[in-house]
């Protein structure tokens, strides 16, 4: 599938986070933060609570193939939390990111949310520069997030 360009029509759906195949890509998303950070820095919240409540696990889909996926964690607050960003490795840099953060986005606004923000490892430049482009900026620890983490990187959007 690395033959798709930014140009490729990408489907954003629901999906339940239990699927087959989201599971594959939330391990491989899970073995790399394993690999990059210490336990007690991987913050990963799992997949049953994401597929609760107001909180939404979306796929993205390039003729009909599952390569990507993201979550949003909506709490009491004015906020959601984006969770569980991956592309599949084979068609990273075509848009597939971009393209999951515009549906959490818009899920966000019909929601009436604030902001979203989110907890990434400062081992991750290029994700951390993803959001960037995306509007998202740093700012202090949130939620059940440790302040003193020294591998965590917090970042938020206003909406």
């Amino acid at each position: 599938m690395s033959n798709i360009s930014e140009n490729t029509p990408v489907t954003i759906e629901p999906i339940d986070p239990r699927d087959a195949t989201v599971t594959q890509m939330v391990k491989a998303l899970d073995d790399l933060m394993e690999e990059l950070y210490p336990a007690e820095s991987n913050h990963l919240t799992p997949l049953e609570e994401l597929g609760t409540g107001a909180n939404r696990f979306f796929v993205a889909k390039v003729d009909g193939e599952k390569l990507g996926c993201g979550a949003i964690l909506v709490g009491k607050d004015t906020y959601a939390e984006v969770k569980r960003i991956y592309v599949d490795p084979s068609v990273r840099g075509k848009g597939l990111a971009k393209a999951i953060l515009n549906r959490l986005e818009r899920e966000c606004r019909l929601l009436g949310l604030a902001s979203m923000k989110l907890e990434t490892g400062i081992h991750q430049p290029d994700g951390i520069a993803l959001f960037e482009r995306f509007g998202f900026r740093q700012c202090e620890a949130f939620g059940r997030y440790p302040a003193d983490d020294a591998y965590s990187y917090f970042m938020t959007k206003t909406l």
